[in-house]
């Protein structure tokens, strides 16, 4: 339920930051009225396009069975665990010009009479967002089999509401939050999510016998904190965290932080 929250939380911020920028430079030029309705018309079908690949994720999921659903959802942890690290290094490089690149776009947009742009613009934003959250709760959803639908409903209901608070706080002009902050910490919970993915994914493959286990376990902690119990587990789907791993875990663990620490580093060093 934790890591359904957070993810509706964070992309539905990153959406309504979007929608935001457009709506607010539209209501503040005169000719921008006319793009009201090609920007809600952007949201629905962004909405819709999302929706669509829920039915055909749903759809292939149900038409699986054995081995080819195992299969199935380690290629979408592994997705899930990808397109997570991939977006929080896009927005590092992007998140200070987006703003600029959106209203550049509108810009554009109102000088050519072209208010289908807008309509592209949204589509393209709440759709990626959309799709993401879409994608994010599927991998994640394959290390929480026994969460029930009216659960998943309800903390997905509270991420949202508590997205728009977000929103409000850090449209106050950092008053009680700063976008600075919420990247920030935002960044690091994802970057702990996508982690506790991969080594779902590698649990899996291990479990597969596709790749061996090395030494298993290398320690055990459960003493300390249980990932079997319900806290422990949380912080095992959020993290990556195991009570008894596999040394093959520990290796992929470190090189994954080892590269998402170090890649920053690698691309000033090649520019």
């Amino acid at each position: 339920m934790g890591n359904t929250l957070f993810i509706v939380w964070r992309e539905s911020v990153e959406g309504i930051l979007v929608v935001g920028i457009l709506y607010a430079w539209l209501k503040a030029h005169p000719e921008g009225v006319r793009g009201m309705r090609y920007l809600w018309g952007g949201v629905a079908a962004g909405l819709g396009l999302a929706g669509l690949l829920a039915l055909a994720m749903m759809g292939v999921y149900s038409s699986l069975d054995g081995d080819a659903l195992d299969y199935f959802q380690l290629g979408m942890m592994l997705v899930a665990a990808g397109l997570i690290t991939q977006m929080v290094f896009w927005m590092r490089k992007h998140g200070r010009t987006l703003k600029k690149e959106l209203e550049t776009g509108l810009e554009r947009a109102a000088v050519e009479a072209n208010w289908t742009g807008v309509a592209v613009i949204a589509a393209l934003a709440v759709g990626r967002e959309s799709a993401e959250t879409v994608i994010f709760l599927y991998g994640t959803g394959m290390e929480q089999h026994g969460m029930a639908f009216a659960q998943f409903l309800g903390a997905a209901a509270l991420g949202f509401a508590l997205a728009l608070v977000t929103f409000w706080l850090l449209a106050n002009g950092g008053r009680y939050l700063s976008w600075k902050s919420f990247f920030r910490i935002s960044e690091t919970l994802l970057l702990l999510l996508a982690a506790g993915l991969l080594v779902g994914g590698v649990e899996k493959m291990i479990g597969l016998g596709w790749i061996p286990a090395l030494i298993d376990p290398v320690w055990n902690s459960t003493f300390l904190l249980d990932d079997r119990a319900s806290v422990g587990n949380l912080v095992a789907t959020l993290t990556g965290y195991r009570a008894h791993p596999a040394l093959t875990l520990v290796l992929v663990y470190t090189a994954y932080w080892a590269l998402v620490l170090g890649w920053p580093r690698l691309r000033k060093q090649a520019a």
